[in-house]
């Protein structure tokens, strides 16, 4: 049996709070009065809402305490003068009892599916530890290594931002052994103003990295000379060490080949050479296979025993998971949701995916791309020759930006426009056609991903009745 996840002990003794009540968490940590289990600490946390409206709710649910910043009624409390400071003070102090091998991940695309494949192959070699879904802001790392039990011995961590300054705070509190970027793109230029400052920024993941650790870095990547001079600066003893195709690069993709439904990569990292068969396709997942392999290998494992645990991986939803569902009037079509987010980068490559599967007739449902700044018109435009290139036989097109696009495509090219997501779904559920591939892709606040649940609903349903839309994803940063 593990041991308790806090006492109010341990809460006081890394807040500085004042317990109301001794009490015992023998669940998780929780935000979320939803997903709260019992035995769960409930967090009051102030964000788009205030938590200390549902601690109250927590305690029927089975909270066994509560990290509040004024007094609540319902169950034992810490009470601190900042829930966030305090949160992030038991996110270190977690970091500073466990011995785990830390793995920080980020990147302007690519983190999230790493940072998964990290957590497969870690859990496969005793208790480990990672984010769930994408918690990569301020509140999500520090809950994360709050939720880290004391046996943990692998971790790793997505760290994003937003704007400039977010991301070396965060790495100060993970202190990773591992740092890894997965790419340099275009995507958050909104904040950032720049693919230059994007560099920067994403190097801060090297801040907090402990000294000897290892660096690692995309081979083929514009800014790879900035980018391993940055972490030489910020971490003077680190190893740097490449992904990639390169011929130079530490783990090197020496293959790879797909069915249309699961990809085969081959590689060689650091002489030894490795196979790995995964649940998805398209040439950007090899990159992420190797970021993995290469990270995973530096915890005391082999390359082989690291491939051996990846192999089967399938994404997460709204990664780019294919679906295979039922039209209500016969026949199937496959969905492709890759509707968590979107920037040019990762726009591109799911198009290029979206080409090499088997089956019918191609299709695109495609949102805008937010926060990609004044370049955005050009950059939605420039998805035209992607599309084409492609063998797209239709798309449906959401949002103002996406308007752009509709403009540049060729004349005659079968399309549908909507102002937003849900204005599609008429057109949308009329077009499909019995071995359909449709690709579902859009930054997280274009509302695509509920297109691609209402899509589930309808096929579930087959026909029974008026269907609603899916609820949005969670709010995330990259």
């Amino acid at each position: 049996m593990s041991a308790p996840l806090w006492t109010s002990d341990d809460i006081e003794l890394a807040t500085g709070g004042i317990a109301t009540a001794p009490f015992t968490i023998t669940g998780g940590v929780s935000i979320d009065t939803r997903s709260l289990q019992p035995g769960d600490l409930f967090v009051a946390l102030k964000d788009q809402r205030d938590g200390h409206d549902f601690v109250e709710a927590a305690f029927k649910a089975g909270a066994a305490g509560a990290l509040v910043s004024r007094p609540v009624t319902g169950g034992p409390a810490v009470q601190v003068d900042d829930v966030l400071e305090a949160l992030t003070a038991l996110g270190i102090a977690a970091r500073i009892r466990c011995g785990a091998v830390r793995t920080a991940v980020t990147g302007s695309a690519g983190k999230t599916s790493v940072k998964e494949m990290l957590a497969r192959i870690y859990a496969a070699f005793g208790p480990a530890h990672s984010n769930t879904k994408s918690f990569n802001n301020h509140w999500g790392v520090p809950l994360t290594l709050a939720r880290m039990p004391e046996e943990t011995e692998r971790a790793v961590f997505e760290i994003g931002m937003n704007t400039p300054g977010e991301i070396a705070p965060r790495s100060h509190m993970v202190r990773p052994q591992i740092g890894i970027i997965t790419c340099i793109a275009a995507a958050h230029l909104e904040g950032l103003g720049s693919v230059e400052a994007i560099a920067r920024e994403k190097s801060d993941i090297f801040a907090g990295l402990e000294a000897g650790g290892t660096i690692i870095l995309p081979a083929e990547d514009a800014f790879l000379d900035f980018l391993s001079a940055r972490a030489r600066e910020l971490c003077p003893t680190g190893n740097v060490e490449t992904f990639g195709r390169s011929p130079d690069a530490t783990a090197r993709i020496t293959g790879y080949e797909t069915d249309g439904r699961t990809s085969r990569v081959t590689l060689d990292v650091v002489g030894r050479t490795a196979t790995v068969t995964i649940n998805a396709v398209g040439e950007h997942w090899a990159s992420n296979v190797a970021a993995a392999l290469l990270a995973a290998s530096q915890t005391g494992r082999s390359v082989e025993d690291c491939a051996a645990a990846l192999n089967g991986y399938a994404p997460p939803p709204g990664r780019g998971t294919a679906e295979t569902l039922a039209l209500p009037e016969g026949g199937t079509f496959t969905l492709i949701d890759d509707a968590y987010n979107a920037n040019p980068a990762s726009m591109r490559a799911a198009l290029a995916s979206l080409a090499q599967r088997t089956g019918g007739r191609r299709l695109a449902a495609l949102g805008d791309m937010r926060e990609i700044g004044s370049t955005s018109i050009e950059e939605h435009i420039a998805l035209a020759d992607p599309i084409v290139e492609a063998g797209v036989e239709g798309v449906f097109l959401a949002g103002p930006e996406m308007q752009r696009l509709a403009e540049a495509l060729p004349p005659g090219f079968p399309q549908t426009s909507a102002p937003s997501a849900d204005e599609l779904w008429n057109q949308l559920q009329k077009a499909l056609k019995d071995g359909d591939l449709l690709l579902i892709k859009g930054s997280n606040a274009s509302g695509m991903g509920r297109l691609a649940d209402r899509l589930r609903q309808w096929s579930a349903a087959a026909g029974l009745g008026k269907m609603d839309g899916g609820p949005e994803g969670p709010a995330r940063v990259s």
